[in-house]
């Protein structure tokens, strides 16, 4: 149970060398992090406050033994279909498809067991790291529920809808090798929280303009096709010709050679 010196998630923002903004938003509930209301009110709460003030990348991580052992199936409890609809809906409106629409490169960094929830929110970021001890499920079938934050689609996405019916069908535990493999995981380093704070660094200094319109692209692929995403590439791409970051990466390439700009956001 929190209490009210405690709080399930902390958000918190840096800068690089550079001076890019990064946020990192850890789960900090306890050594297990279970998703109870508190939990789901927290993260529904900075991802608000991501969005209305986007830093340049966002990297997610946790705090004690496990990344979440999952979801407080207490909060299922006495759930009617009609209730059971407005929990999914408010969490695909106010968490996963929000963390998808930021502007800004989002990475997840597991460092162990990652579970329903956790490993859903990880499905709908841009990158997942994982350590080599990580473990991986959608294990919602041992309370008769199949995953409803957008994990399987997403996990099908990855890794094909074979694999995706094998692990929610299962419930099976997976390891962050064979998710690699799979194509669900990036990244499986030892150093997790230095690689993956690393990476979100490098990225923020990136032409954060151009990282979202790699994102919009690819989110018309996901929902029309090579067709639609095509469709929509020529504005999208042609935008970026107004950006300072490509106007300055073009005279810095023209009059010093390649890997020597620098990047504002703007």
């Amino acid at each position: 149970m929190t209490t009210p010196d405690q709080h399930p998630t902390r958000l918190e923002r840096t800068t690089t060398a550079l001076g890019a903004e990064v946020a990192t938003l850890t789960f900090a509930h306890g050594p297990l992090n279970l998703f109870d209301d508190a939990m789901f009110d927290a993260l529904v709460a900075d991802v608000a406050s991501l969005t209305a003030d986007p830093p340049r990348a966002v990297l997610l991580r946790a705090d004690g033994k496990a990344n979440s052992a999952g979801v407080d199936v207490h909060v299922f409890a006495g759930l009617t279909p009609e209730r059971g609809a407005a929990l999914w809906r408010r969490l695909f409106d106010e968490v996963a498809h929000p963390l998808e629409q930021l502007g800004c490169p989002v990475i997840y960094a597991a460092h162990g067991l990652t579970l329903t929830a956790a490993f859903e929110i990880a499905l709908a970021c841009d990158i997942i790291v994982a350590a080599p001890k990580a473990k991986f499920g959608l294990v919602e079938i041992v309370v008769g529920l199949t995953p409803s934050m957008g994990g399987p689609q997403r996990l099908a996405e990855r890794a094909g809808s074979g694999r995706a019916r094998e692990l929610v069908m299962t419930g099976d535990l997976y390891d962050a090798a064979t998710l690699h493999d799979w194509g669900v995981v990036n990244i499986v380093t030892d150093d997790i929280d230095a690689d993956a704070r690393a990476l979100a660094d490098r990225l923020a200094d990136g032409p954060t303009r151009a990282h979202d319109a790699t994102k919009r692209i690819i989110a018309a692929w996901r929902s029309g096709g090579v067709a639609h995403a095509d469709d929509i590439t020529p504005e999208v791409s042609g935008d970026l010709f107004a950006t300072d970051d490509l106007q300055g990466a073009v005279r810095s390439f023209l009059d010093n050679g390649p890997g020597k700009a620098t990047y504002t956001g703007r």
